[in-house]
């Protein structure tokens, strides 16, 4: 994998969403455009506002997030870091997609998940149980679940780093192969991209 791995896919469709924070509307709405970036797990699609911060993201083809109504630019188009941190990321400096902000709607809980995940360090794992544990509600182990399959922006939220107590892969929305293959990307590269190495 290397940061040329990342290309535009054909484009085609502008959008508007209610902003939500916290499982809560704010009342505006937010004006986000679509882009693909080609990525050897397949292509990543992302939506992302004006001000760079990615709404939504998944493994999946462009037309996937059609119905949302936003036009489509080429990766370089899209505002922010996305298309820059996703090439890094690819070219091994795993700690890129941190870079990125991101929001979704979710409660208390779900959010705070959402901010654990993002702490995992890139090729380690933890089991639904920790995720509860860091997310600050030890029992609500099914809800640390549940917070992984209603994640609406992987990869930037690691949910592929979470697994069964038994070490088993356990699910993940874009297929175990493409869970797989992130994990293996990460540990391939685990210390570049980090303070201090080489």
């Amino acid at each position: 994998m290397n940061a040329t791995d990342a290309r535009p896919l054909p484009a085609m469709t502008r959008g508007r969403t209610q902003h939500q924070g916290g499982g809560q509307s704010e009342g505006r709405d937010v004006e986000f455009v679509v882009s693909s970036l080609e990525t050897p797990m397949g292509p990543l699609t992302v939506a992302v506002d004006e001000a760079g911060v990615v709404h939504r993201a998944l493994f999946g083809p462009v037309g996937t997030l059609a119905p949302l109504g936003a036009r489509v630019v080429a990766p370089e188009d899209l505002p922010g870091p996305v298309a820059d941190a996703v090439a890094r990321y690819l070219g091994g400096e795993l700690t890129a997609l941190d870079e990125v902000e991101v929001r979704q709607p979710g409660g208390p809980f779900r959010q705070a998940a959402w901010s654990a995940m993002r702490t995992i360090p890139p090729g380690e794992t933890v089991s639904y149980t920790e995720l509860a544990e860091l997310s600050g509600r030890p029992a609500a182990v099914r809800a640390a679940g549940s917070a992984c399959a209603t994640n609406l922006v992987a990869p930037f939220v690691p949910c592929h780093r979470v697994v069964r107590s038994d070490g088993s892969l356990g699910g993940y929305a874009y297929g175990l192969e493409v869970k797989k293959a992130l994990l293996e990307h990460e540990r391939r590269h685990a210390g570049q991209g980090r303070p201090g190495a080489a």
